[in-house]
């Protein structure tokens, strides 16, 4: 499963978001994801990918598909 999908699936699991509207367009926010959610998102992306994002900055206003490229980033690096 690539980094997407296991974000995807993550969202759809925890989060109860519907798969069909996880589109990398999508801000995170329209997917009720508020500050708390997305610290509890970073945490379970960190455990399930094995990556550091500690120093990676993202707001309800960011995208899913900014949300992906920042783990890329992480995992590649």
């Amino acid at each position: 499963m690539g980094t997407s999908e296991e974000i995807n699936a993550l969202l759809v699991a925890r989060f109860g978001t519907d798969p069909e509207a996880i589109r990398p367009e999508v801000p995170l926010r329209q997917l009720r994801l508020d500050s708390l959610a997305l610290e509890e998102l970073r945490l379970l992306i960190e455990d399930r990918l094995d990556v550091d994002l500690e120093d990676v900055v993202l707001t309800s206003r960011d995208t899913v598909g900014r949300l992906v490229e920042a783990v890329c980033g992480k995992a590649g690096a």
